[in-house]
C-alpha cells in the first residue's frame, strides 16, 4: 500500500515539474522573434492587367467601287509608306484618261487655230486701216468721192470686229484647254484611286478580301497598324490610380515570355474610367518594342509611382487591427515585448506596409506573430525578417 502511494506521489511530482517547466517556458523564458530591418530605395508600384495594342490602327480600302484584281500584301508583312497593296480593274478608267488626254490635244489645236486667226485679222485690219486713210486723203484733195471713203471706213470697222472676234476665240480656246486639263486631271485621279497604297510604314494585321471580290466604295481590304506605336493598354483599379502620372517608369511582363521583364513608361492616362469595373485605362509604352509582341496578348504592368529612400516595412499579417492607415504591432524594446499603435504609409504589392509613425526610437518591430507573445515578456531577436 505504501509502495502504491509512493508511485502516485512520484507521478504527481513529475507532472507538477512538467507543468512548472512549461509555465516557466511560457511566461519567463525569452521568446524568439524576427524583426523588421530598414529597407532602402524601395519602389512603390501599382499593378494592372492589360493587353498589347497599337495606338495607330487603320482600316484601308478603295474610295471607289470596282473588282479586286491584284493583292500584294498579306497578314504579318511589313510594308513601307506608299507601297502598292492592291489594285482594281482599271481598263475602263484608263480609256477615260486617254480620252481626256485627246481632248487636251484637241483644245490646244483649237488654240493654235484661233491664234492664227488673230494674226490674219490683225493683217486685214491693218490693210483696211491703210486703205481708209488713203481714201480720206483723196477725198480731201477732191480726187475721190465721199462714198468711196465711207466704203473704206466700213471695211476698216469690219476688219476691227473680225480682230476682236478672233481675240475672243483665243480666250475661248484657252478656257477650253484649262477645262480639258482639269478633266484629264480628274480622270487621272480616278485612275489613281484604283490603286491602294500604304499610308505609312505599316504592318498588315488582317486581309479582309481576296482577288475577284466586287467591292463597294470605302469597303475595307486590309487592317494596318503602325508597329512603332505598339504599347500596352492596362486597367488599373481606381483606388490605386490616383498616384499615376505620365512619364513614370513601368515594368511590362508579357504572358508568352513570363520570365522577361521589359522596361516602359506611362504614355497616356485616359480621362474616362470603366464605369462597370471601376478601372482607369492607362497606356504604357515600351522603351524598346520587342519583336515577339503580339496584338491582344495579355500583359502585366507594374508602374513605379515613387521610391522610398529609407522605409520600415512589415507584413500585413504582423499588423493587428489593420485599418485604412493604422494598426497595432508588437515591438521589442529593451529586450521585452510591447504593443504599439502605428501609422501606416504605402502598401507594397508583396503585402508589406510602410510604418511612418508610432515606433519609439530604438524599438524593433516584430514581423511574424507567434504564440506566447505577451506584453513585458523577454524577447530574443533571431534570424532575418521574412520577405
Amino acid at each position: 500500500m505504501n509502495a502504491k502511494r509512493l508511485t502516485v506521489l512520484a507521478v504527481v511530482l513529475v507532472v507538477a515539474a512538467a507543468v512548472l517547466t512549461g509555465g516557466w517556458a511560457m511566461f519567463f523564458r525569452p521568446v524568439s522573434v524576427q524583426v523588421a530591418a530598414s529597407a532602402r530605395d524601395v519602389p512603390v508600384e501599382v499593378f494592372g492587367l492589360g493587353t498589347v495594342e497599337a495606338r495607330v490602327t487603320s482600316q484601308v480600302g478603295f474610295k471607289i467601287a470596282g473588282v479586286l484584281v491584284d493583292l500584294r500584301a498579306d497578314v504579318g508583312e511589313r510594308v513601307p509608306k506608299d507601297a502598292v497593296l492592291a489594285r482594281l480593274d482599271d481598263r475602263e478608267q484608263r480609256a477615260q484618261v486617254a480620252r481626256a488626254a485627246a481632248a487636251v490635244g484637241q483644245a490646244e489645236a483649237s488654240l493654235q487655230k484661233a491664234t492664227a486667226s488673230v494674226e490674219k485679222a490683225k493683217a486685214n485690219f491693218a490693210n483696211a486701216s491703210a486703205i481708209a486713210e488713203r481714201r480720206q486723203k483723196l477725198v480731201e484733195s477732191n480726187v475721190a468721192s465721199v462714198e468711196t471713203a465711207q466704203t473704206a471706213k466700213t471695211t476698216q470697222d469690219a476688219a476691227r470686229a473680225e480682230l476682236d472676234l478672233a481675240n475672243s476665240d483665243v480666250l475661248v480656246a484657252k478656257a477650253a484647254i484649262n477645262d480639258a486639263k482639269a478633266q484629264r486631271q480628274l480622270q487621272q485621279a480616278s485612275l489613281d484611286f484604283h490603286t491602294l497604297t500604304a499610308p505609312y510604314d505599316a504592318m498588315v494585321t488582317a486581309r479582309l478580301k481576296e482577288r475577284g471580290s466586287a467591292l463597294s466604295a470605302g469597303q475595307s481590304v486590309f487592317t494596318l497598324i503602325d508597329p512603332k506605336t505598339i504599347w500596352v493598354l492596362a486597367y488599373i483599379d481606381e483606388s490605386k490610380a490616383g498616384e499615376i502620372k505620365v512619364g513614370q517608369p513601368a515594368t511590362i511582363v508579357l504572358r508568352s515570355h513570363a520570365n522577361q521583364r521589359l522596361k516602359g513608361r506611362v504614355a497616356r492616362i485616359q480621362p474616362e474610367s470603366d464605369r462597370v469595373n471601376e478601372e482607369r485605362k492607362v497606356e504604357v509604352a515600351f522603351d524598346r518594342i520587342p519583336a515577339y509582341a503580339n496584338l491582344g496578348e495579355q500583359a502585366e504592368v507594374y508602374i513605379t509611382t515613387l521610391r522610398l529612400s529609407d522605409a520600415l516595412l512589415v507584413p500585413e499579417a504582423a499588423i493587428i487591427g489593420l485599418g485604412k492607415a493604422s494598426g497595432t504591432v508588437w515591438t521589442v524594446e529593451g529586450g521585452h515585448l510591447q504593443q504599439r499603435p502605428v501609422t501606416l504609409g504605402h502598401r507594397l504589392l508583396d503585402g508589406r506596409y510602410e510604418i511612418i509613425g508610432g515606433v519609439p526610437p530604438g524599438a524593433k518591430v516584430v514581423v511574424q506573430l507567434a504564440s506566447g507573445l505577451r506584453i513585458g515578456r523577454a524577447a530574443k531577436i533571431s534570424g532575418g525578417p521574412p520577405r
